[in-house]
């Protein structure tokens, strides 16, 4: 029996995690077949990619047969599941959207502000036309998406196109738990949390440690000053009220949003003396792909948990692993709401805890928001419904309103100025805006 993976954006550095991951899960999630795809600007790095994972399957005595392709079509014939990773306009875009709002005094970052809302806007035609590929040449393959921001994109997939079966994943919530696992001394395994939110807007709300609700602990932990962030995030810490008043666990990106001044403070000083976080990476990629290219590595590089994403395929591989047998674990995963938090729609994506099953995932309900951060997460989530409308309509005016709700810009003239400069910096990758003569 074949099962077969199609990897898009397999040109990745985070690749070789996914291959790890498959060849570690062989025995429960036998893939037969694993295609990566990527479009041509990546052709180098997909065939360095697709030479390195080969060496590694090769190394293991697998029979997996692994290729590369710039034709997506052909590669999608007969998946079982699809995994999404790709970065539209490649890391030069992204140094566009960090450098752009930092140079008129706001946040630059891929996945929040100024720069989250244009990623999207690039990736959403994307991947509207990649779910639609899917949904005709391979009706009942999974869609596992990890393509940022995964929680718009996802929803944006599951309202508007016509797969369904479509899931979103982060690493932030796992990453959580290994470090609140790093905090209390114990197996990440025993570490359950539960998660209510968006994603990158996520709040840890319980602690159970082999049952036990050790939810206090972990607070204080924070409280004292203790770090879990992953590379990408310099975390500044949360004050003694803040942990004591809110009560939650906050997640990595929520210091954008309540420490907005400090980080930008951050930023700006990075920005000025190293470059934005994109150049950085992009020094990083350089050396990875260095690194790959060396015949001789069998083996994913432990440098790659640099990269801000890293270990992702134990998020990625473990669902899929769950989903082939119906294992009925829990995992933490973006899907549609379905009442699992009774104050936002239904059709709704969230970051939940779900059951994953041979049919997808079952969320867990969680009950009623949090009233200290209820306020915030219907702001969030009544935003990312405005991205998701502009992407799709390219519509100037639904493009300005996402850009001055969005809460780290809030301004009217800033807006404007941000929006039409990033219009103009990324016209090449925004088709729905160019046909409109936006």
């Amino acid at each position: 029996m074949s099962l077969k993976l199609v990897i898009i954006g397999g040109g990745s550095s985070y690749t070789p995690e996914i291959i790890e991951g498959i060849i570690r899960r062989h025995q429960s999630f036998p893939v037969t077949d694993i295609v990566l795809v990527d479009v041509k600007e990546g052709k180098e790095k997909l065939e360095i990619v697709g030479e390195l994972s080969k060496r590694m399957i090769e190394k293991q005595q697998l029979s997996i047969n692994l290729s590369w392709t710039l034709d997506r079509k052909m590669a999608l014939r007969g998946a079982d599941f699809v995994s999404t990773q790709i970065r539209v306009g490649g890391l030069a875009a992204r140094e566009k959207d960090e450098r752009i709002p930092l140079r008129h005094g706001f946040i630059g970052q891929e996945t929040n502000g100024a720069g989250g809302i244009f990623k999207a806007l690039r990736t959403i035609p994307v991947m509207m036309e990649l779910a639609e590929d899917v949904h005709s040449i391979c009706p009942e393959a999974w869609i596992v998406n990890f393509t940022n921001p995964a929680g718009i994109i996802t929803e944006t997939l599951l309202k508007h196109s016509p797969h369904k079966k479509v899931i979103g994943v982060c690493n932030i919530p796992f990453n959580m738990r290994q470090s609140t696992a790093e905090i209390l001394n114990v197996n990440p395994d025993t570490v359950q949390i539960e998660f209510v939110g968006m994603n990158h807007f996520v709040f840890g709300s319980k602690v159970n440690v082999s049952e036990k609700d050790r939810t206090a602990e972990v607070l204080e932990k924070l409280r004292q000053g203790l770090d879990y962030s992953p590379a990408n995030i310099v975390n500044l810490g949360w004050s003694k009220t803040f942990i004591e008043a809110v009560g939650l666990l906050p997640n990595p990106y929520h210091q954008y949003y309540f420490q907005t001044k400090e980080v930008l403070k951050k930023d700006m000083k990075a920005f000025k003396e190293n470059g934005t976080r994109a150049e950085v990476v992009q020094q990083l990629e350089t050396s990875l792909f260095n690194i790959y290219r060396d015949p001789d590595l069998r083996e994913k590089p432990k440098q790659l948990e640099e990269r801000g994403g890293a270990f992702y395929s134990d998020v990625a591989c473990s669902l899929m692993d769950s989903i082939y047998n119906n294992r009925r674990d829990v995992q933490t995963v973006n899907t549609m709401n379905n009442g699992a938090i009774p104050d936002l729609p239904n059709d709704a994506v969230i970051e939940v805890n779900a059951l994953i099953t041979g049919d997808g995932p079952k969320p867990i309900a969680v009950g009623h928001l949090p009233a200290q951060v209820k306020g915030m997460i219907y702001e969030m989530k009544a935003f990312e419904e405005l991205v998701i409308r502009a992407g799709l309509t390219g519509n100037y005016n639904d493009a300005y309103t996402a850009m001055l709700m969005n809460p780290l810009v809030r301004e009217e003239e800033g807006s404007k100025l941000l929006l039409d400069e990033l219009l103009e910096a990324h016209k090449a990758y925004l088709p729905q805006f160019n046909s409109r003569g936006n």
